[in-house]
């Protein structure tokens, strides 16, 4: 017999590969989704998934007919709880969806939960401990994958132990054969290499439209949420940081822009050429399939990753569902 599953802010169904992953079946899986791009890629992944729209408007009493809810879980939006975002606490309408999760728990009575959310501050980690009974545990996905992500993981799933570290690095997912447009080129289309790359970089996002969206700083190094370009960021940074495949990429944000979802790890120094990461090593900074995301734009691919979950970490979580 498997088990029924609602997920709360499902994005791009994480949930459903980490429990394949973890090797738990499961009846239903009930998605509260209202993202089209995200609802399009969960359901070319995941045909059988019941879509159950805005989680605002989903009650218990809906899946009475399927004995309920055996696992809820969700990540709610985080803009403001994260320390990288504007700590607007609950009275941002975003993260006061978390009181949506609470309903439905209170409503749905599951036998098991599982909250995912950023690391925040104290006082608003204490509001969310106490009003989902459980204190969280933080687990960085760099121990299984190639990127530094601290999340704090609310739940009553017992036996939970920090994951044996894999030692993956950035080298470890990088793709073989790279498309040019994740490269850095100048004005005349010739890509940027050598001693004066940083300054080739400003030179060619002043000039180019296409390219002055790339970065912005934010409170955990720099990500594609804003406007604020590369420039900026040299201007506040004094340097670019670029960094080798030895290291561990930086946290996958949800912003969407062209340049994509990249910190300051994401631009990699690579054959003394600069590009960026692509979509595909994205999801594997994720510990999803290949191309699981494939069939909408850059754009969206790398907003839905961001705003996802590290697969492996989740699967590591629900291994321990008896």
């Amino acid at each position: 017999m498997g088990i029924n599953v609602l997920s709360c802010f499902d994005g791009i169904s994480c949930g459903q590969v980490a429990l394949e992953r973890a090797g738990i079946k499961y009846n239903s899986y009930f998605a509260s989704e209202i993202d089209k791009y995200a609802i399009q890629i969960t359901h070319k992944n995941y045909p059988n998934t019941i879509n159950v729209g805005d989680v605002q408007f989903v009650t218990g009493q809906q899946f009475d007919a399927v004995g309920g809810i055996d696992l809820l879980i969700g990540g709610s939006p985080c803009q403001g709880f994260s320390f990288a975002g504007k700590q607007l606490n609950f009275d941002d309408p975003r993260s006061a969806l978390f009181f949506e999760f609470v309903r439905l728990k209170r409503e749905l009575k599951p036998k098991y939960f599982l909250l995912e959310n950023v690391k925040m501050k104290k006082e608003y980690q204490d509001i969310i401990t106490e009003y989902l009974g459980v204190e969280p545990i933080e687990i960085n996905s760099a121990l299984v994958s190639a990127q530094n992500r601290k999340r704090l993981y609310w739940t009553n799933i017992q036996g939970i132990e920090q994951p044996k570290d894999k030692f993956i690095l950035l080298k470890d997912i990088l793709e073989e054969h790279v498309d040019e447009k994740y490269y850095f080129h100048d004005r005349i289309g010739k890509s940027i290499t050598g001693k004066n790359s940083i300054n080739k970089i400003r030179t060619s996002l002043r000039e180019s439209s296409q390219k002055s969206k790339c970065l912005t700083a934010s409170g955990q190094g720099v990500s594609n949420a804003g406007s604020t370009n590369i420039v900026e960021y040299l201007k506040i940074n004094k340097k670019l940081d670029l960094k080798t495949n030895q290291n561990k990429a930086s946290t996958l944000t949800g912003g969407a822009h062209s340049g994509g979802n990249h910190s300051d790890m994401d631009l990699l120094l690579f054959y003394d050429s600069i590009r960026r990461l692509t979509p595909i090593e994205c999801e594997r900074l994720q510990t999803l399939p290949d191309n699981y995301t494939k069939g909408v734009s850059d754009t969206q691919r790398y907003k839905m990753l961001g705003n996802g979950w590290a697969v492996d970490v989740i699967a590591h979580i629900f291994k321990n569902i008896k």
